[in-house]
């Protein structure tokens, strides 16, 4: 197959690659391999890859188009990074964090849900790991879908969600205040994937605010049931991440979350993202 093989690391979905250098171009065959691997597997892992922020790039665009990012580079703690890359760490300088979401937990949520042409793709390449925590855990959203309660399908089949985007770790909207301050958007709470055709649950516990057509307790009470029933199904796959991994998902079939760290552990992780395009049921 392309000169790699495939492992699985969960029985609902996920797979690590071996055989592949992601420094070095793939060709056109070893590319639509990959891509048939991504979009079956959901997410893709590459172990001891030794990747520079321009090998990282290459390697993305080889999928489609850059990622852009909504927050303007002035609001941004690394606004002087490129406008396609985004350091998640909790390296400090000068007391100042150089990079993004530096410390501890972070909620379940899908990457630019909140944005209208929601990015489809995330490659995160990890450089320094914590040697506790800092897990990445990842939930298939198909699967999601498809064992949920039929009394819980019948609410939400063909409605709208709002989501909205602190820029906080573990902190959601209160619905009283301005949310024209953050980024929002409406999306369909079940889409139909753009490239497989499949129906996934687009709601998160982070960035999820309101359900179309139910007062803001009733959507409250509907998104944290449809979270905890993620939680509670075997549909996670908690990832602890090595240095020299490179782990890309799917954000339209996917949602994940982080698990908490020390502090005084070092956590660096340099991301790309692949653009999307609109959602619809």
């Amino acid at each position: 197959m392309a000169g790699f093989t495939l492992h699985k690391l969960h029985d609902s979905f996920g797979a690590e690659i071996r055989g592949l250098d992601l420094s070095a171009p793939m060709d056109p065959e070893t590319c639509e391999a990959v891509t048939q691997a991504w979009l079956d597997h959901l997410i893709l892992l590459f172990r001891d890859q030794d990747l520079t922020p321009e090998a990282q790039r290459k390697f993305c665009e080889q999928f489609g188009p850059l990622g852009g990012r909504l927050r303007k580079a002035e609001d941004r703690p690394e606004g002087r990074d490129a406008e396609n890359i985004m350091l998640v760490t909790n390296v400090r300088k000068n007391g100042v964090p150089i990079g993004s979401l530096p410390d501890g937990e972070m909620f379940f949520h899908h990457d630019k849900c909140y944005a209208p042409e929601p990015d489809w793709g995330t490659m995160l390449y990890a450089m320094e790991v914590t040697r506790v925590g800092g897990h990445t855990l990842f939930a298939n959203m198909y699967d999601a879908w498809e064992t949920l309660p039929n009394d819980l399908k019948d609410r939400i089949e063909g409605r709208q969600v709002l989501h909205i985007y602190k820029y906080l770790p573990t902190e959601r909207v209160d619905l009283k205040e301005d949310i024209d301050k953050y980024d929002h958007q409406w999306q369909p709470i079940v889409i139909t994937h753009p490239k497989t055709g499949r129906r996934a649950l687009y709601v998160n516990e982070l960035m999820s605010a309101m359900i179309e057509g139910y007062e803001e307790d009733e959507s409250r009470e509907i998104i944290d049931r449809l979270v905890e029933n993620v939680k509670s199904a075997d549909v996670i796959y908690d990832h602890k991440w090595q240095r020299g991994d490179l782990v890309m998902w799917d954000n339209w079939c996917t949602m994940h979350a982080r698990t908490d760290f020390p502090r005084d552990q070092t956590r660096m992780l340099r991301r790309y993202t692949i653009s999307g395009q609109a959602l619809s049921a």
